[in-house]
C-alpha cells in the first residue's frame, strides 16, 4: 500500500520539537545440551481495531492478544498492537495477556509477534512474556505505569524435567514500574531480552524460579530498589541504571555507570565495574502527552552517565508527533516505505514479518526507526533489507533482521563503503537490533551488520547464526561474520556475536571500545580443515586489524562446543595487534563440557580453555602488566 497513515504529510524537519530538559545529569552448559521445546499451538491472529479501553467487551480465555475496541483518536497500529487503559477491567486485561502467553512461551520461530502498551494509571495483572512479545509504559517516566504484579520471564521445562531460560529470546519490558506481589520479579532471560526504562519496586532474579541455565541479558536506564540475584547468568550487562545490590555472577558481569554496583574485582568474583559510561544515548520510545496524544521521545545523549535518565528528573531530550511518523505494516511494499522516508517522515514498523524485495533506505539526518513488537525483516532474493547513508543522527531501534535463503551481503549497512563523517554530539544509534541467520528456515547472509560511519552507538545488539531450529547446518545457514566496524569512534555497550563461520567480529575502525562482549564460536565445523586459514586453526572471536593504533574492550567472554567434531582446536579466541593503545579488560574463554579446545585467550597469551570441568581462563589486562 502506498498511502500515508498519519495526517500529516510535511518534512520533519519543518515542524517543532518538544524539548525536554533534565534536573539531573555457574552455568554449566548452554544451548546444544537441551532439547528444543515443542512447538506451542497457534491462535489466529486477530483482525481490525487495536486499543483496549474500559468500553470494551470482556475478553474470553480465548481472545486473540490483539483482539479489542478501537476509538477515534487511536493511530492505526494494526492487529497486533494492543492498547491498554488503567479503567479496563483487570479479568480482561488478564486474559488478553495470558492468551498471548498459551501462544507464544514456545512459540520460538513462530511468525506472530504482539506488543501491548499501558496507558499512565496502575494495573493489576500479571504478564509472562513469551517469544516476540514487547510490553511498555505509554508515560514520560516509568513510574507513570505501575503494574501491581508482575512482568516475567519463566523458564522452559526441558524433557528430562528441568528447566532452563537458554533460549528465552526476542521479548522486553520497557518505561514501566512493577511492583511485585511477593517481593520478587523473575526474569529468566538469555540474549535479545531488554529491561530498558524499567522501574522494579523489589528483587529481581534473572533466572528460572524452579532453578536452571541462563546466558547472559541486557538492563539499561533502569532502576531495581532491592537486591539482583544473578545466580545462573553467564554474562550480564547493566548500563546506567542503580540496584538496591547484586549477587551472584557465573563468568562475568559487567557494570558501566550503575549506582550500587559491586566493586571491580575480576575475575573472583567475576565483576568488571566501570564508574561511567563514556557514552551512551536512550533508546526512543513511545508515550502520551498531556493532551493525550501520541508521541515519540528521543532522550538526549550522555557523556560520563551514572545513574538513569529519569530518576531525577524528566529525561533530557525532544519528542516528535506520531503523525510525522508513517506507520508500516507487513503487507506495505518497500516502495511505501521508501517514499516515505524520502519525503521526510519518520518510520515506526509495526508487529509482524516484513518480505522484502528491496533495500529500505534511510538516507535524511535525524531519521528514527522504531519497532514495535519485534518486526522482523526477511530480504527476498538476497537484497540488503536496509542501508543508511552518511547522515548523523539516525536512530534504528527494536528490529530483527532474518536472512532469506537466498544469501545477502549483508543486513543493514551504516554508512556507504567509503563512510562518512558523523557527529559526535549526534550519533547515529543502533539498540536492540538483532540478526538471526537460519533458526526460523535457511537463511545465508556474508555478513550482519557492517558499520562505515563514525561515531555510531551500537547498545544490546545479537547477531546469531542458529546452532538450533531448522535451516541450521554448516553449509546450510552460511555466514561468515556478525559484525564488522569500519567507523572510528564507535562504541558497543551489550555486543552479542555467536556461532559465524569466520571471525564473529572484525573492527577495523581506530578508537574502538567494547564494554561487554559475549560469544560462541560455530558449533558445527565438520573438521579441522574446514575450519582454519593461514595454517592458523579456526577463527578468532573478536579480530582488531593489524593496523588499528586505539582500541579497548572490557568484560569479553567466548567460548567453544565443537559438538560435531570434538577434537576441533580453535588457535584463540580474541586476536589483536601488540600495541600500547589496544587494551583489553577482564577477558575470558571456556571450553564447554570440554567439547573441543581454545589453545589461548587474546595472541599466544592465555592458558588452553579445556576439560569437562568447564572452568574459564581468565586474564585480567592485556598487553600484561
Amino acid at each position: 500500500m502506498s498511502s500515508f497513515r498519519a495526517a500529516d504529510s510535511g518534512r520533519h524537519d519543518e515542524l517543532p520539537e518538544q524539548q525536554h530538559q533534565s534536573a539531573s545529569g555457574g552455568g554449566l552448559t548452554r544451548r546444544s545440551f537441551i532439547a528444543t521445546a515443542a512447538a506451542a499451538a497457534v491462535l489466529p491472529l486477530a483482525t481490525g481495531a487495536t486499543v483496549a479501553s474500559a468500553s470494551a467487551p470482556a475478553a474470553s480465555p480465548g481472545t486473540s492478544p490483539g483482539a479489542s475496541l478501537s476509538t477515534p483518536t487511536q493511530p492505526d497500529f494494526g492487529p497486533n498492537v494492543t492498547v491498554f487503559d488503567p479503567g479496563m477491567p483487570a479479568s480482561q486485561i488478564q486474559a488478553v495477556l495470558d492468551a498471548a502467553t498459551q501462544q507464544q512461551v514456545s512459540n520460538e520461530f513462530g511468525s506472530q509477534r504482539y506488543a501491548f502498551l499501558f496507558k499512565p494509571g496502575t494495573y493489576n495483572v500479571d504478564a509472562q512474556l513469551g517469544y516476540y512479545t514487547s510490553v511498555a509504559g505509554l508515560g514520560l517516566s516509568p513510574d507513570d505505569v505501575t503494574i501491581n504484579g508482575e512482568v516475567r520471564v519463566e523458564g522452559q521445562r526441558q524433557p528430562d524435567g528441568s528447566y532452563s531460560a537458554l533460549t528465552n529470546f526476542w521479548r522486553s519490558a520497557e518505561n514501566l514500574a512493577v511492583n511485585p506481589t511477593d517481593g520478587i520479579n523473575w526474569w529468566a532471560v538469555s540474549q535479545a531480552a531488554p529491561l530498558r526504562r524499567v522501574h522494579i519496586r523489589g528483587r529481581l532474579f534473572l533466572f528460572p524460579r524452579q532453578g536452571g541455565y541462563s546466558s547472559g541479558g541486557f538492563i539499561a536506564d533502569s532502576a531495581v530498589d532491592g537486591q539482583v540475584i544473578n545466580a545462573s547468568q553467564q554474562q550480564w550487562l547493566t548500563r546506567d541504571s542503580s540496584v538496591g545490590s547484586w549477587s551472584n555472577g557465573v563468568w562475568n558481569q559487567v557494570f558501566a555507570g550503575v549506582v550500587g554496583a559491586p566493586a571491580q574485582c575480576f575475575p573472583n568474583p567475576p565483576y568488571t565495574t566501570l564508574p561511567t559510561s563514556p557514552r551512551s544515548r536512550e533508546k526512543p520510545f513511545l508515550y502520551l502527552d498531556a493532551s493525550g496524544g501520541y508521541r515519540v521521545f528521543l532522550p538526549a545523549p550522555r557523556h560520563d552517565a551514572v545513574g538513569t535518565t529519569w530518576s531525577g528528573g524528566p529525561t533530557a531530550g525532544s519528542s516528535i508527533p506520531i503523525e510525522r511518523f508513517f506507520l508500516a505494516r507487513p503487507t506495505d511494499s518497500v516502495h511505501a516505505i521508501n517514499e516515505a522516508l524520502a519525503q521526510g517522515r519518520h518510520l515506526l514498523l509495526t508487529p509482524g514479518v516484513y518480505q522484502l524485495n528491496g533495500t529500505i533506505k534511510v538516507k535524511r539526518a535525524g531519521t528514527v526507526v522504531l519497532g514495535l513488537g519485534f518486526p522482523t525483516l526477511t530480504p527476498l532474493d538476497g537484497v540488503v533489507p536496509m542501508t543508511v547513508g552518511d547522515v548523523k543522527g539516525v536512530r534504528i531501534s527494536g528490529l530483527l533482521f532474518d536472512a532469506g535463503p537466498v544469501n545477502s551481503r549483508v543486513l543493514l549497512e551504516i554508512g556507504s563503503e567509503h563512510g562518512g563523517w558523523t557527529d559526535p554530539y549526534d550519533p547515529t544509534s543502533v539498540q536492540d537490533v538483532f540478526f538471526r541467520i537460519g533458526g526460523a528456515g535457511p537463511g545465508k547472509a556474508t555478513t550482519s551488520l557492517i558499520v562505515n560511519s563514525d561515531n555510531v552507538l551500537l547498545d544490546n545488539v545479537w547477531a546469531w547464526r542458529a546452532d538450533h531450529g531448522t535451516g541450521v547446518g554448516w553449509t546450510v545457514n552460511t555466514a561468515d561474520t556478525g559484525v564488522v566496524v569500519n567507523g572510528d569512534n564507535v562504541i558497543a555497550t551489550g555486543l552479542f556475536v555467536e556461532h559465524y563461520q569466520k571471525y564473529n567480529v572484525i573492527w577495523n575502525g581506530e578508537k574502538g571500545r567494547t564494554i561487554m562482549f559475549q560469544n560462541e564460536l560455530p558449533y558445527d565445523p565438520p573438521n579441522q580443515a574446514a575450519w582454519t586459514h593461514d595454517g592458523v586453526n579456526g577463527y578468532a572471536a573478536y579480530k582488531v586489524a593489524d593496523t588499528v593504533k586505539h582500541h579497548e574492550g572490557w568484560g569479553l567472554g567466548s567460548y567453544c562446543f565443537f559438538n560435531v567434531d570434538p577434537t576441533i582446536h580453535a588457535a584463540r579466541s580474541f586476536e589483536a595487534p601488540v600495541t600500547p593503545g589496544v587494551k583489553f579488560h577482564d577477558l575470558l574463554t571456556v571450553s564447554l563440557g570440554g567439547v573441543g579446545v581454545i589453545d589461548h585467550v587474546v595472541n599466544d597469551y592465555g592458558a588452553a580453555a579445556q576439560g569437562t570441568a568447564t572452568v574459564p581462563v581468565d586474564v585480567v589486562s592485556y598487553p600484561a602488566s
